[in-house]
């Protein structure tokens, strides 16, 4: 099915639930859909990572075609004629999210002890078959893992590889893998080793992807307050001048910051992704040591606390005094690289505009 969009060029169409949608080529049904508004629920999937159809949430049914096929890796083609919200399709929805959960923790407030589970939102979105006994986990884990930050929990993993396909297509270093066959399929490392002593780059993006909690923060969850409970800020991340954005999730009764999550994928610069630095070092936040509020020396030679304007005036005092003894170009200015790309920006212009010299330099260049 095709049809002329008037630029002379053929316009490809397929049939979603009676609407007729137009694709490009290499697009899957889901994305389709999805584009069309269309939901059709996954939790195995990520517009980042190559499909992989493990969950089975996201199968749809096709005209002609015998079986359901996973909207997340079903190419679209002309004519297919496509239905997502079939009396079958919603049967299959339900029995397989009461498969994931009876081979998960069935508590949610639980399961939900620091990360949200999209399982149990799914569950709640779309029904389930029944509430079936639950199967006590065989899955091998790794107790005796000595990193600080990441902690797996075999009980609450459906195996959806998402951890392993993101530390693989994504960050390219490999450093977990699914192994083992059938109920006992399991996140593992080389030899079952800690991930410091893998490839692993302690990024989190595995905490991140993970639909039910089974890769977690392990400073988070010794706080013991779940993620609901917390309030997102939004800010730029202060270790380089990249801009990343980050949520900090901040406990309001406590004035602390918990943890550190990424926006969703698609909707900053960083697409999703942290470092293990954006993510994990957030703790010098609340060390007694840090500064914050300015200091300004006395006459007594000591520093003392100060006001904002204070502080400003006086290094204003300061920089006019150097250039009107010794002339501008006796002033220099030193930025950082953890600052963002306007205010390093904004420290040149300073330089040049308002104190008329070119001694600029900043910190990544040496």
């Amino acid at each position: 099915m095709s049809s002329d969009n008037g630029s002379g060029r053929e316009q490809k169409l397929i049939v979603i639930d009676g609407n007729e949608v137009s694709f490009s080529a290499g697009e899957t049904v889901l994305q389709v859909a999805r584009r069309s508004g269309i939901e059709i629920p996954t939790l195995c999937h990520d517009d980042r990572l190559t499909p992989a159809g493990a969950c089975r949430l996201c199968l749809v049914e096709v005209e002609k075609v015998r079986l359901m096929q996973p909207s997340c890796a079903l190419k679209a083609t002309p004519g297919m004629v496509v239905r997502t919200a079939t009396a079958k399709v919603e049967r299959n929805r339900r029995f397989i999210l009461s498969l994931h959960l009876a081979d998960t923790v069935s508590d949610r407030a639980v399961a939900e002890d620091n990360n949200p589970s999209r399982l149990f939102a799914m569950a709640d979105r779309h029904g389930i078959a029944g509430e079936w006994p639950g199967l006590a986990t065989i899955r091998p884990g790794r107790p005796h893992d000595v990193n600080r930050f990441i902690t797996f929990r075999p009980d609450r993993c459906i195996a959806c590889s998402l951890c392993t396909r993101y530390c693989d297509e994504v960050e390219a270093v490999s450093a977990i893998t699914l192994a083992g066959r059938g109920a006992g399929t399991t996140v593992s490392t080389v030899d079952g080793r800690s991930l410091t002593d893998t490839t692993c780059e302690l990024c989190g993006g595995c905490v991140d992807v993970c639909p039910t909690g089974a890769m977690t923060e392990k400073q988070a969850l010794a706080y013991g307050k779940p993620e609901r409970e917390l309030e997102k800020v939004r800010t730029t991340c202060n270790f380089c001048g990249v801009g990343c954005q980050i949520d900090l999730n901040v406990d309001r009764a406590a004035n602390r910051v918990v943890k550190v999550t990424s926006p969703p994928p698609g909707t900053t610069v960083n697409d999703g992704n942290l470092c293990v630095k954006g993510r994990f070092a957030n703790d010098f936040i609340h060390h007694p040591d840090r500064l914050t509020e300015p200091l300004v020396r006395g006459e007594d030679g000591e520093l003392h606390p100060a006001s904002w304007d204070e502080a400003l005036d006086r290094v204003v005092a300061g920089l006019n005094g150097v250039a009107g003894r010794h002339g501008a170009d006796a002033l220099a200015f030193i930025s950082s690289s953890r600052c963002t790309v306007e205010e390093n920006y904004l420290v040149g212009k300073m330089a040049r505009a308002a104190w008329r010299t070119h001694n600029v330099h900043q910190c990544a260049a040496t």
